[in-house]
């Protein structure tokens, strides 16, 4: 007997009900990954004070001496145009949280959904153009696709941000690939196609859903690669041109350290590591929760008890 199409939509595949219940307790469960989610935290909070006008707003503002000592004025300092070493260190927290955002989430979106679409069209020449795109893309080197693409558009702002879209997108596209073509054999989605659903509504409603244990722990990592991607391009004067961020600090305290001064490079070295060391923490943490069979199988490689 068939069921109404209705009423079968409104069935969830097996394992997807409590799914979110049973990461948060999970992440409540690990120290370390409550750890890296209150430092993730702190830093947000700092990049919400700078949008909102609070925090970092000085940064640009030359209004000490040339390289001055850390003091209750300047907690870091000054740098040698005489701007406030931490107010500049804040703001740079704004520039990672955006980056990290608008490269994260749109890197995984079109990876998701190139994925998808090439999983479920697998062996098809849909299937065979999205690997075809995504070699050509892993083929070029990294810097040196940023490198053309910042000089083919000539300053755009956000061509930082659209090269590490292109190249990033490529491996979160492969996972779901997989994954979607292992889903295709599963029996709600045969359910799903015996009933007559379209295509593109089983692939919405019923498949993309039992790939988001995936697209979270890419996301997280994609936020990783984006922060560092970052403050390596902005080092080499590739990244960031208007406002101010961690590799911009650490590339002008290439200068200062040779004279003996160093509040840049501690400042943007202090909060680069503890943020990405929060970000990891949170990463390792949500891929645990999500996957607890292969964080278990892992353990056991590595000769760690479960």
């Amino acid at each position: 007997m068939n069921l109404p199409p209705a009423r079968f939509s409104s069935i969830k595949p097996p394992g997807t009900a409590s799914g979110a219940t049973r990461m948060k307790q999970a992440l409540l469960s690990d120290p370390w990954g409550i750890l890296g989610l209150v430092i993730v935290l702190i830093f947000f909070l700092m990049a919400a004070g700078v949008w909102l006008g609070w925090l970092g707003q000085d940064w640009a503002i030359a209004d000490g001496g040339r390289w001055e000592s850390a003091s209750s004025n300047h907690w870091f300092g000054t740098n040698v145009l005489g701007q406030d070493i931490f107010e500049r260190a804040v703001y740079g927290s704004r520039t990672a949280f955006e980056i990290g955002l608008v490269v994260s989430l749109a890197s995984t979106l079109l990876g998701g959904l190139f994925g998808a679409l090439a999983g479920w069209r697998a062996t098809s020449w849909i299937d065979d153009v999205v690997l075809w795109i995504m070699g050509v893309l892993d083929s070029i080197p990294f810097y040196l696709f940023v490198a053309a693409l910042a000089y083919a558009l000539q300053g755009f702002s956000f061509a930082m941000h659209l090269a590490m879209i292109l190249t990033f997108w490529t491996t979160t596209a492969r996972l779901i690939r997989a994954e979607v073509m292992r889903l295709k054999g599963q029996d709600f989605v045969k359910a799903s196609q015996a009933i007559g659903l379209p295509a593109w509504r089983i692939v919405i409603r019923h498949v993309l859903p039992n790939t988001m244990h995936i697209l979270l722990v890419q996301g997280t990592l994609v936020f990783v690669a984006a922060v560092k991607t970052e403050v390596i391009l902005s080092f080499l004067g590739l990244g960031v041109q208007d406002g101010v961020s961690w590799g911009l600090m650490l590339a002008e305290s290439t200068q200062e350290v040779i004279a003996g001064h160093f509040g840049n490079f501690i400042a943007a070295s202090a909060f680069l590591f503890t943020f990405l060391l929060g970000l990891i923490l949170l990463s390792d943490a949500i891929q645990d929760a999500l996957e607890p069979k292969l964080a278990k199988r892992g353990q056991q490689i590595a000769g760690v008890p479960a």
